[in-house]
């Protein structure tokens, strides 16, 4: 009979995966109250005041960032209960107070059929979804704690964006 003697060697390494690009996020004026944002990856939005037509006011676009950002933080847990092709809609909503220029409260509701679910299943995944989308939406928790903006306006010329 013959004896096989497990030995460990000193630990390789795992090799070290790049961290991608941080993405370039810049708007540029296309009209009066008009702009096109865009991003180094090719992604466009059109933004300006409602009555340009086709275009997200930048509330708009804001109340839509977090939105996403819900959706995308309940995903894993909403896929993984109830199916890679699960329906999933993040309804937004809120009013902004005009005379102080802002949004002091802002409501979402995410809407899924758990019918396929007990009762017991259906608490529990709604406290996971409610536990990632706080850990982890980004949006929200900035949004929750008020981030200071740093604004810097500079005078000189418009540079040529990177590509």
């Amino acid at each position: 009979m013959t004896e096989t003697t497990a030995t460990t060697g000193p630990a390789v390494p795992e090799p070290a995966v790049p961290e991608p690009a941080p993405t370039t996020l810049w708007v540029e004026r296309t009209g009066t109250r008009t702009y096109t944002g865009r991003s180094s990856r090719g992604a466009e939005v059109l933004i300006g005041p409602a009555e340009a037509g086709a275009v997200f006011t930048p509330g708009e676009l804001l109340k839509i960032a977090l939105a996403g950002c819900t959706g995308m933080s309940a995903d894993n847990a909403l896929s993984r209960r109830l199916g890679a092709d699960v329906p999933v809609t993040v309804h937004v909503s809120g009013q902004a107070d005009r005379e102080n220029e802002y949004y002091p409260a802002l409501a979402e509701e995410l809407v899924v059929d758990m019918s396929s679910l007990d009762e017991t299943q259906r608490t529990r995944l709604l406290a996971v979804i409610q536990r990632a989308v706080d850990q982890v939406c980004t949006v929200g928790r900035t949004l929750a704690r008020s981030t200071p903006i740093d604004l810097v306006i500079n005078p000189g010329p418009i540079p040529e964006p990177e590509e």
